[in-house]
């Protein structure tokens, strides 16, 4: 062994266990110095790499004016057909609501006619031949309500519902019961379940 060796392995020997530690914890510090240096540095070549990717796409050209206006438009037109469809639709279920009421009020207004039909054909007549096309009148028309779906309602005979029959008069009938309608002043009339005139009767006290 050389001189300067023995020197260096006698001195070694000569360190005690605290500068043993110091060494170790200055070479741990060195060790992770370099750690974190190394970490800088592959941080920033991982940057300038992404940079230069950015670099290199290319830039997006700006938003044409026109197609914002198109988009807008497009839009707009959506919006107007959603709005007139809800309309057709409303305006659908109003008119089917409509219907019933429209029909029942127009149907009235003929009722008139058949009480005078009626009339005609009760009076004293001469002329048969002008009674027989009274009775052809009225039958025509009493086929043209139904297949328009009014129908009579039933009123001589009947027990009084106030739902179907107006009473106007109470009368002493011995051969009926008490609370049936005696007598019709006027025929009543329905469609489905709307009135369109109540029967106008008198009823058996």
């Amino acid at each position: 062994m050389s001189k300067k060796n023995k020197k260096e392995y006698e001195k070694s020997d000569e360190l005690t266990p605290s500068q043993n530690e110091q060494e170790e914890k200055e070479e741990q510090q060195n060790e992770q110095e370099e750690s974190e240096q190394q970490d800088e540095q592959e941080a920033k070549e991982q940057q300038e790499e992404q940079k230069e990717q950015e670099e290199q796409q290319p830039e997006q050209p700006a938003p044409d004016p026109k197609d914002e206006e198109i988009a807008n438009l497009k839009d707009q037109l959506l919006r107007t057909m959603a709005e007139y469809d809800n309309y057709r639709k409303r305006a659908a279920k109003e008119r089917l609501e409509l219907t019933p009421e429209i029909t029942a009020r127009t149907l009235t207004e003929f009722l008139p006619v058949m009480d005078s039909l009626e009339h005609a054909l009760n009076a004293q007549c001469t002329d048969p031949n002008y009674k027989k096309g009274v009775e052809l009148i009225r039958e025509n028309f009493v086929t043209a309500l139904t297949n328009l779906g009014v129908e009579e309602i039933k009123s001589d005979g009947e027990p009084f519902d106030p739902s179907f029959h107006q009473a106007v008069q109470q009368v002493e009938k011995e051969d009926a019961e008490s609370g049936t309608v005696a007598a019709t002043f006027q025929k009543g009339y329905k469609i489905g379940d709307k009135i369109l005139r109540f029967a106008m009767v008198s009823v058996v006290k």
